[in-house]
């Protein structure tokens, strides 16, 4: 049981690890003196929250959200940003860096629409093609490679970038992008760098 728990919690940091540790090590005594029914339920349900209170996402809704992010990155890069948005909560909290054009934080589905919406506004193409998808508990960290031809330019930007998608009950209740992507992994829970 201890390994089964353990494993639940690889992503998480030495001392949560420790702390879950201590707590089986708990629960096995009192399952020696017979008083571990009411101890065990709670500790086994806890074990599919993640550090910040969401539910952690299993295969089966991490594979169905990673499937969503792509038709979502899909109709971004097409236009139909209520396409794009049809996965946000209706209560979003959608960040960008401030270094970012139009950088900021918006609410609500119609706050991310004008996000996303302006930032096609000022370039004649925009290409934001996902090359990784990272789960962390309740988290989906998007490696994020955007190709920008402003208005009026024939130069392309590139930028390389984090996309960190925060779910709850099948909807992204947060978004926040880095334009650091280790710092994106540091705020989702991830301590090992990723390429």
């Amino acid at each position: 049981m201890q390994n089964r728990l353990v494993a639940v919690f690889r992503r998480k940091s030495t001392t949560a690890l420790e702390r879950l540790k201590d707590d089986v090590r708990k629960v096995d005594q009192l399952i020696k003196f017979g008083r571990a029914t009411i101890l065990v339920v709670p500790l086994l349900m806890g074990c599919h929250f993640t550090q910040r209170g969401g539910a952690m996402l299993d295969q089966q809704q991490v594979e169905k959200a990673v499937g969503e992010l792509r038709a979502a990155y899909a109709a971004f890069n097409r236009g139909d940003i209520d396409a794009a948005v049809q996965l946000l909560d209706r209560q979003v909290v959608w960040t960008e860096p401030v270094e970012f054009p139009g950088g900021g934080t918006y609410h609500g589905i119609e706050g991310a629409k004008r996000y996303l919406s302006q930032s096609r506004s000022s370039a004649d193409q925009v290409v934001s093609q996902p090359e990784q998808f990272i789960p962390s508990g309740n988290r989906i960290v998007v490696f994020v490679h955007a190709r920008v031809l402003p208005k009026g330019s024939d130069i392309w930007q590139d930028v390389k970038l984090a996309d960190v998608y925060t779910f709850q009950g099948g909807k992204v209740t947060e978004m926040r992008a880095f334009a650091d992507r280790q710092k994106a992994l540091r705020w989702a829970g991830i301590e090992q760098p990723q390429n």
